[in-house]
């Protein structure tokens, strides 16, 4: 009895401490999944406005990556400008998927906007470089904006997940694009990245697709990373997080936003009951948080309050 007693408890041990592990490695696939599975629902951009159209496949370097699609109202006149950055963990992803376009499109093309949407070369290219190609896509941009109606004076950057943290990292850093050939823009808007301190993801617990974009090397990480990259010269950043999420990104944004503040920058911190996906997918739906979105846009000039007022 006392044998049989015995193995029970080994065998109860062993399956405990088995337990952590695999379920640590299934809260990472279903992290993984909303980190890339979400983007790549296969679908392209769905129907425009009336009267807008779309210029696809613009090359503003010569990988097959560099590639961006602009999406432009009917009658564009100085209209101000969205570069909009996909996600998929730095590794996958497209410029042309609907929950990237099709409500943000529908939503600012109805009023005058120019939206544009925008790849980058993926792993094993590193982060850093990914940002860098965003930097190029802004400067090609805001080079060929008077051009298509677009006024190169009132661009704002727009990424989610690992978009996101491209778009946040050269928000913190704007040299970084301004080196790329870029001017200078107005605000970035980030939607729900967990890639706010790569420093302190990297020397803490983390989910396996942050060593395969980031690898093991301080310095690549010091780069990579928004928070250590702040510069006084950031423009303003509204940072959209989602309070759903169990890796919590809007811990590692509230610290962004408070770094921030001690030097004097603008930014607005929006913490949404959504999950990843959705933060991207519902922005442009009518509601509260496009409406926040909004404000903050109209909020950076002149051409987005005329552009967004009611």
């Amino acid at each position: 009895m006392r044998a049989v007693l015995s193995v029970t408890l080994i065998v109860l041990g062993l399956q405990a401490a088995q337990a952590g592990p695999l379920l640590d490695r299934l809260r990472e696939r279903r992290a993984e999944r909303a980190e890339w599975g979400e983007e790549a629902d296969g679908a392209s951009a769905g129907k425009l406005p009336a009267g807008s159209r779309a210029l696809r496949d613009l090359a503003y370097g010569p990988d097959a990556r560099q590639r961006l699609d602009v999406y432009l109202p009917a009658a564009p006149k100085q209209a101000p400008v969205i570069l909009m950055v996909h996600g998929g963990a730095w590794r996958t992803g497209d410029k042309a998927m609907s929950r990237v376009v099709d409500n943000k499109a529908a939503r600012w093309l109805a009023r005058g906007v120019i939206f544009i949407s925008t790849n980058y070369r993926l792993l094993p290219t590193p982060p850093h470089e990914q940002a860098q190609d965003v930097a190029r896509a802004l400067a090609f941009a805001q080079g060929k904006a008077a051009g298509w109606g677009g006024d190169p004076a009132a661009f704002a950057l727009m990424g989610h997940s690992a978009g996101a943290h491209l778009v946040s990292l050269l928000n913190s850093a704007p040299q970084i694009a301004l080196g790329q050939g870029a001017r200078p823009w107005l605000g970035t808007i980030s939607l729900d990245t967990a890639a706010m301190d790569i420093v302190a993801t990297m020397e803490g617990k983390h989910y396996g697709f942050y060593d395969k974009a980031f690898g093991s090397d301080p310095m690549v990480w010091q780069a990579s990373s928004p928070y250590q990259q702040l510069t006084r010269e950031a423009p303003p950043l509204l940072a959209v997080c989602s309070s759903q999420r169990p890796d919590q990104p809007c811990a590692g944004t509230r610290r962004y936003a408070q770094q921030a503040r001690s030097l004097g920058l603008r930014v607005e911190l929006r913490e949404q009951a959504a999950s990843h996906g959705e933060i991207n997918e519902q922005l442009g739906l009518p509601g509260a948080y496009t409406d926040a979105v909004e404000a903050f846009l109209a909020s950076l000039a002149p051409a987005w309050r005329a552009a967004l007022a009611p």
